[in-house]
């Protein structure tokens, strides 16, 4: 459970070989041939990234066995369990006070955003590791940055053999998954698939153990594929895919009681459709799907001086929203919508590497990405005058329909310099630009350095220009005046295009190494951004929104440390952070006029701030049975108060236990068992309670949980 914090120049992924590899070939020179040619080509590939001056916490696939939940937990639980992140409904995460910032990339190719919002698309057990890097990031990281996501998979040379097993327990859950890895030669390959299925596919709305209408089916895939061309290079194909259905959960025995501002025809200003103004809550049948395929193919040259790599990316996405008839919405909400939303994006990503000049890495790349954009709805409202009284209650069904192809491309250029061996420097520019439903372009410098003044001490600092374009998959086309005088009319029609945020981050860190088993660190960092984007969960699809704030202010201190010794390792990370924005300016009518007029002239708390965070776990093994426990403590998320996201929800802890142990059985060898504990004090605590700037409804953290597993080695 060691976790490994690196600032220096040298922080490459150098991936372990195991002394045989399986390689079905009468020659054993030809499989050390190629698991050499192998373990080559991956450094050569992870060279041509850096993450010199930044911070990169990494947690491998040993580690992510060895947890509570092992390899069936989510991969957003597993970077929780990195400093400085933050939980949120529906899987969202918060890196150092972002929203949603977070890029993912496999083997450091980008996988595009897609419009899923409780799906998770990548699985731990295709991982050799994850990597979370954040802080002053250097030239070849755009886009969204808030933290970079790297998962290095999983190869048939260096993972060979796999698993079948079958996990469930609380919840209803069932989980079955099998995943294996192999050679034939030259070419390699390793593959996994899930599914589950349980009964608290999203948070809980009322905290109860059981929530009412919540159940999900997921199913997942994944594949990497590597033929070794020759000692100089490679090409590999990566796809993945994934297939969820959620049932939107109920609050249970309620019934309409009118929404704000709407006056209707039933009693007590009730809402009425075709006479009805009655409907039990426990009747509501919502309902989201979402759909992922991705694919990445890249050609890996390494020769002489000259590392380079060519990959082509595509990523289909898609979510369609069902309100399970039309009647119980309008009467809650005063709309009942089916939405579906796709987007259909594809690039090509070529970077490279020279090593020509003596002290320097000279480090290039290009990136080019096109997203085709669709977004159908139907909304069934009701007609209301301009009081906001019900009219009629015969619905009214508005379509409103759109499409949008949108690009976006990005040069840059790096030099890792090593001024003095205990120095180096790294500097570059980066140009992006972007168009979809706007227009924008930055030239953005990068300069970081790290120094290593004596043995286990590691010093850096950094400054990076950041341009971040909004999220075009997620801006809304909605003609706002479409809902005029309905009972989903926006309280202003005031509604400007998202803009790309623009915004200067300074970082410093030190880390130290106090003997062999323990390290510590510390690092702290300033954001300063203009046109800061956020995002809510606005109307009837579960799916989230992007405005931005026109000033906003991002600070924080980070502490982690980590000690390993013999069959004992642990972790400890402490956060704290403010982020706060004044001023939204786009997506206004999304928004309570007077919660406008006040953001307009006062800087408030943004709403996914979480003032301190701390993760820690560790295990033990202790004659062959391995014990695990770790745990999540955070102060609580943002709720209004007596000013907008005034106010935060009550901060708690949560606690999980595991334990496994290898055996067999007749002669049966290869078996796992493993339990769990998730929550084991129960605790019951709210992640949202419906309140605050963007925020939908809300959202409790999952009860006490017992999950068993058995697994047979492949």
């Amino acid at each position: 459970m060691y976790r490994k914090v690196l600032f220096t120049a040298a922080a490459l992924s150098v991936l372990s070989v195991p002394a045989f590899a399986q390689v079905t070939s009468s020659s054993p020179q030809s499989v050390e041939t190629v698991v050499v040619t192998a373990e080559r080509l991956a450094k050569a590939r992870n060279g041509i990234q850096t993450q010199v001056g930044a911070s990169t916490y990494t947690i491998t696939s040993n580690e992510i066995a060895v947890e509570p939940g092992g390899e069936n937990t989510q991969l957003n639980q597993v970077i929780l369990q990195a400093p400085g992140v933050a939980q949120d409904s529906f899987g969202q995460l918060h890196v150092r006070g972002e929203h949603n910032g977070l890029q993912y990339r496999l083997n450091g190719i980008i996988i595009p955003e897609g419009i899923s919002v409780f799906g998770q698309t990548l699985d731990p057990r295709l991982a050799d590791s994850v990597k979370l890097i954040t802080g002053a990031l250097p030239a070849e990281y755009g886009g969204r940055t808030g933290g970079i996501v790297d998962v290095q998979t999983k190869t048939g040379v260096f993972d060979a053999g796999g698993q079948a097993g079958l996990y469930g327990g609380s919840h209803r859950e069932l989980a079955p998954s099998i995943d294996y890895g192999g050679s034939l030669g030259s070419f390699n390959y390793f593959v996994s698939g899930d599914y589950t299925t349980d009964t608290l596919g999203i948070e809980s709305p009322d905290g109860s153990a059981d929530p009412l209408h919540d159940r999900t089916n997921q199913w997942h895939g994944f594949a990497f594929l590597q033929d070794i061309l020759d000692n100089q290079s490679s090409l590999t194909a990566i796809v993945g895919t994934s297939n969820d259905i959620f049932e939107i959960p109920n609050l249970r025995g309620l019934e309409p009681s009118g929404i704000g501002g709407i006056n209707g025809l039933g009693p007590n200003g009730v809402l009425q459709v075709d006479g009805q103004y009655t409907f039990p809550s426990d009747d509501l049948n919502e309902r989201q799907r979402e759909i992922t395929h991705y694919g990445i193919l890249s050609y890996l040259r390494s020769m002489g001086d000259v590392d380079f790599q060519v990959s082509g990316f595509a990523r289909y996405s898609s979510l369609y929203y069902t309100p399970g008839g039309n009647v119980g919405d309008l009467l809650y909400n005063g709309i009942a919508q089916t939405a579906y939303k796709r987007d259909e994006a594809y690039g090509v990503q070529a970077e490279g590497a020279w090593h020509g000049w003596e002290n320097h890495t000279i480090r290039f790349g290009a990136i080019f990405q096109a997203d085709d954009l669709l977004s159908n709805t139907s909304s069934v409202v009701l007609p209301v005058d301009n009081a906001g009284n019900q009219t009629s209650d015969v619905p009214l069904t508005i379509v409103d329909n759109g499409a949008k192809h949108a690009w976006s491309y990005s040069l840059y250029v790096q030099d890792e310099w090593k001024l003095f061996p205990s120095l180096t420097l790294n500097y570059g520019v980066r140009y992006d630009q972007f168009r979809a439903f706007d227009a924008e372009s930055q030239i953005s410098p990068r300069i970081n350095a790290v120094w290593t003044p004596a043995d286990g001490t590691t010093v850096h600092f950094g400054y990076a220009r950041y341009f971040s374009p909004p999220p075009i998959e997620l801006v809304a086309n909605t003609d706002v005046a479409l809902f005029d005088n309905t009972t989903a009319e926006a309280p202003t029609d005031t509604d400007t295009t998202p803009k790309a945020e623009r915004a200067d981050y300074y970082d410093v860190g030190v880390n130290q190494k106090l003997n062999d088993a323990l390290s510590l660190g510390v690092d702290g960092f300033y954001k300063a951004s203009h046109n800061l984007i956020d995002e809510g969960q606005f109307g009837a699809p579960i799916i989230l929104t992007p405005f931005n704030y026109l000033t906003g202010r991002q600070y924080g201190v980070e502490l982690t440390g980590t000690y390993e010794k013999g069959d004992f390792s642990s972790y400890a990370n402490f956060a704290y952070e403010r982020a706060t924005g004044r001023d939204i300016v786009s997506s206004q009518f999304q928004f309570d006029p007077g919660d406008l007029a006040y953001i307009a002239d006062h800087f408030i708390p943004l709403d996914h701030q979480q003032i301190v965070t701390i993760s820690a776990g560790a295990s033990y093994k202790w004659l062959g049975t391995v014990f695990s426990t770790d745990m999540l403590y955070g102060s609580g998320l943002r709720k209004d108060g007596a000013t907008p996201n005034g106010d935060h929800v009550p901060g708690y802890v949560q606690v999980n236990l595991g334990i496994s142990r290898g055996f067999e059985v007749a002669n049966v060898k290869g078996l796992t068992a493993r339990f769990d504990v998730i929550n084991l004090f129960d605790e019951k605590y709210l992640i949202r309670d419906g309140t605050g700037i963007g925020v939908g409804a809300p959202q409790w953290g999952a009860r006490r949980g017992f999950f068993a597993a058995l697994s047979k080695a492949l």
